[in-house]
């Protein structure tokens, strides 16, 4: 069992270094720093975060790296790296971030007249001005809304009349779109538009940074301020606005990117998540930034397998992140025709990841793939740290900043072996690393407490030896017969024929049983054209073989595609509404 988190709150002298950023300074040797795996001990050991009363991610992580690039003392890598399909590349040192981010900063407090705390929606694609945009908030303090570009008008005019926001910063493929909402939006005073040509009632971005000053001075924020807000992706509700401090990403990652990550100042990270959702700041911003590692970004117009691999051999990258939709994906190739020369390290996080996807990509590519659990609301709750033995389908122990337990309803906790809810303990003392609240709702925010706990809504089980695995959402899971069946192992054995790209399992009603398990299943080429009761027939036994016969799907759908979320979670929950109102 993981023992009590410590963390502790600290008064800032002139000279402050806050201890994460100092500990990563003090792996760089001169220019090459050492990959040291520790065991999961040893992490429990090292991790103790300070806090200090005053902190801004900007000032006390960017620019002191900044120093570093300065005296000498870190590697050449760029701060950001930025590559795109027409063959344009940009390189910007911490330095050069620094003088950019300034510049930004001035066009938000100056020309759109924003203030500390002001809200501030941004969508853009993976192009260099999302990430200045991020870090120019910091600067001002004004809080920080992504989106992704698959917004429809309809979302943008929940999440500007939801959140009040200021200003919007996007593009010409979205400003149509806000175009159509924005009179109804009376908080909105504000439109950036990052572009070479103009708009009616839009201030051009790129004209407003050439001619921005670069001095600026970052405002002063406290630890507890708002920094962002994510708006969650909705599988089980309307999305919800979770917001976070300046402490509980910007120092609370630290865990994610030094044990779980593997990252030094000598790495290129490359982070393959849409710029709309929370994992990006995971692992595009804080993360890498906190180890001086340098993000590595991919402007892909659409998701190719064969360009990510055709990136991976062409750019020193040492280590890479993508959802386990994209793994399963990759799988499918022949990658014998390509050498990942310096590909050290890769990761997985957003659903869990099939131990048969795992195994194919380490068959063919020689490495393991190391799965992270965390929610938009939390840091890495869980995680498969570099150095630790992988159980394949496990989402490994506990991340350092958190005390997790499996509780039942009571909040009592349960025992090795026994299936609850996953939670993460609050009280006497909340980790200063989980969100503040969901913005502007009490009511819900209280909801996530469950006595000294709070309950991420996901299932699981911990084993004898600590490790804990992923069960399924609390409204995913199926109660056939007074059988409980966890949808993500009946997915797990399908997924492990040949037969099988992915699939959905779900509950669906039934006369004698109450529900039974039904499989929504894409089939590869070679299956698509096949007899489908034989197809379905060959999976049930399948099933039956690989895990408890009692967990087959009694019914099967073949489908060209299933439901997912714009950041690409697969939507059970539209699945199984529709299986119950038949």
């Amino acid at each position: 069992a993981l023992a009590a988190v410590h963390f502790s709150l600290k008064i800032p002298s002139a000279v402050y270094l806050w201890a994460p950023l100092r500990r990563s300074l003090q792996l760089c040797s001169r220019c090459y720093p050492v990959h040291a795996s520790l065991s999961y001990e040893a992490i429990q050991q090292q991790y103790r975060p300070e806090v200090p009363q005053y902190f801004n991610f900007a000032r006390d992580v960017l620019d002191r790296w900044t120093e570093v690039e300065k005296e000498g003392k870190k590697t050449k890598n760029p701060a950001l790296w930025w590559i795109d399909d027409a063959g344009e590349e940009v390189q910007w040192s911490f330095e050069e971030l620094g003088v950019l981010s300034r510049k930004v900063a001035n066009v938000l407090s100056d020309a759109c007249s924003l203030r500390q705390g002001d809200r501030v929606i941004v969508i853009l694609p993976r192009v260099p001005e999302w990430w200045l945009v991020n870090v120019a908030c910091m600067r001002t303090g004004t809080v920080l809304i992504p989106g992704t570009q698959q917004l429809t008008a309809k979302d943008i005019l929940h999440r500007l009349q939801k959140s009040k926001a200021r200003c919007i910063v996007t593009d010409d493929s979205v400003a149509p779109a806000v175009d159509a909402v924005g009179a109804e939006c009376q908080s909105l005073k504000f439109k950036l538009l990052v572009s070479e040509g103009h708009r009616e009632g839009w201030l051009n971005f790129k004209d407003l940074l050439k001619n921005a000053s670069s001095d600026h001075h970052c405002v002063t924020t406290k630890w507890q301020d708002p920094m962002a807000i994510y708006f969650t992706s909705g599988t089980t509700g309307s999305p919800k606005m979770t917001e976070h401090s300046h402490s509980s990403y910007g120092i609370g990652l630290t865990a994610n990117g030094r044990y779980w990550l593997d990252l030094t100042s000598s790495d290129i990270f490359w982070n393959t998540s849409d710029t709309g959702w929370a994992k990006s700041a995971w692992s595009s911003v804080f993360s890498p930034w906190i180890q001086g590692a340098c993000v590595f970004v991919h402007k892909m117009p659409h998701f190719n397998p064969s360009t990510v691999f055709e990136t991976l051999s062409r750019f020193p990258i040492t280590v890479f992140c993508s959802p386990p939709t994209a793994y399963r994906m990759f799988v499918q190739h022949k990658l014998s025709s390509y050498t990942f020369r310096s590909l050290r390290h890769c990761v997985s996080a957003g659903e869990p990841i099939n131990p048969e996807v795992m195994q194919e990509w380490k068959a063919q590519t020689g490495l393991d793939i190391h799965e992270g659990y965390g929610q938009t609301e939390t840091v890495l709750i869980c995680g498969n740290f570099k150095g630790m033995k992988i159980k394949p389908g496990s989402m490994g122990k506990p991340s350092p900043g958190y005390d997790v337990k499996i509780i039942d309803e009571n909040s009592k906790i349960l025992p090795a072996g026994k299936e609850g809810d996953i939670a993460i303990r609050v009280k006497p003392t909340r980790s200063p690393f989980l969100f503040t609240c969901y913005a502007d709702d009490p009511e819900k925010t209280e909801a996530t407490i469950r006595g000294d706990f709070y309950v991420t809504g996901d299932r699981g089980i911990m084993d004898e030896e600590g490790y804990f695995w992923f069960v399924g959402r609390a409204d995913d899971v199926i109660n056939s017969a007074g059988y409980r069946i966890g949808p993500f192992e009946v997915e797990s054995a399908l997924v492990e024929h040949p037969a099988v790209v992915e699939s959905a399992v779900v509950s669906s009603p039934d006369p004698i049983r109450g529900e039974v398990v039904k499989a929504f299943v894409v089939l590869t080429s070679d299956y698509a054209s096949r007899d489908p009761d034989k197809v379905m027939k060959e999976l049930q036994d399948h099933v039956k073989k690989v895990t408890a016969p009692y967990k087959y799907p009694r019914k099967m759908e073949f489908v060209q595609q299933l439901p997912k979320t714009i950041s690409g979670k697969i939507r059970r929950n539209e699945l199984r509404q529709k299986e119950w109102r038949k």
